[in-house]
């Protein structure tokens, strides 16, 4: 089975929070259970999280959301671009992360174990950046 790894990074581009998911699952109703218990100023998401549910609760707790629209939203949302390109330092942090070689391969077939791994990997490379 295809697994989808969903993460919250810190300013830096650093590992906080990371859960699987199977392949063919949405991907707004995962970022709920990731940002419990965390009061960001902004979040940086791609597309794929942009979802109306997921938009009323970070109003709530206070949040922006830096999403860009999909392409078929009848009347899309603005989001601020110029932040939005921040979200690089999330791209780093997976091909940071894709460097090692049972990430990049999900060799391991139990998900337990590769977001072990991954959890690891994310561990030495925060070591690695002090």
């Amino acid at each position: 089975m295809c697994s989808k790894v969903h993460v919250v990074a810190d300013a830096r581009g650093r590992l906080g929070r990371g859960c699987l998911t199977a392949g063919h699952r949405h991907d707004a109703p995962q970022a709920r259970p990731l940002l419990e218990g965390l009061a960001p100023a902004y979040l940086l998401a791609e597309r794929g999280y942009d979802a109306d549910p997921l938009g009323a609760s970070l109003v709530a707790r206070g949040t922006c959301a830096v999403i860009p629209p999909r392409r078929k939203r009848p009347h899309p949302r603005a989001y601020d671009a110029t932040r939005y390109a921040q979200r690089h330092l999330v791209e780093r942090l997976f091909s940071r992360l894709k460097q090692y070689r049972p990430v990049a391969t999900h060799y391991d077939q139990l998900d337990v174990h590769f977001l072990a791994f991954i959890h690891v990997a994310a561990t030495v490379r925060w070591l690695r950046d002090c």
